[in-house]
């Protein structure tokens, strides 16, 4: 299955429940940032730089995250540091393999952020990422 097309439960920016494919977002660009796991010190950092960031970020894309964790946890961890993006439930990393498949160079996705165009096309990725620069890198893509 194309990752696309996977459907996956998950949180809108107001902590409503609903089921994502990548695919409603056609016609916009996307940066789906992976993390390993809601409230923990790195991840939370990484949220939040999300969150400070998102009126820039929203010029150019639409920001997603995703991690393993459970629907209430991910309602929890929004609610508590107020994010204001959605939150997708990858629960048995069907997301995650699918897109491994897809781009072979990719050997982890541990802690990754993939930029797709508005067709759903993984037009640039960041494996390993480094929370206390990352969102300028992503700022300097689109700028260039």
């Amino acid at each position: 299955m194309h990752y696309l097309d996977i459907e996956l439960k998950g949180i809108d920016e107001k902590g409503n429940e609903k089921n994502y494919k990548l695919s409603d977002f056609k016609g916009e660009n996307i940066i789906l940032y992976f993390y390993p796991q809601d409230d923990t010190p790195v991840c939370t950092k990484q949220a939040h730089e999300f969150k400070e960031a998102l009126k820039k970020l929203n010029e150019y894309a639409k920001v997603i995250g995703v991690s393993s964790n459970e629907i209430q946890d991910h309602q929890e961890f929004q609610q508590k540091n107020e994010l204001n993006f959605p939150l997708l439930s990858d629960i048995s990393d069907k997301l995650k393999n699918a897109i491994l498949s897809h781009q072979n160079k990719i050997q982890n996705i541990q802690r990754s952020t993939f930029i797709l165009d508005k067709e759903g096309n993984i037009i640039k990725y960041w494996e390993k990422v480094d929370v206390d620069d990352h969102i300028n890198e992503i700022l300097e893509y689109f700028k260039n």
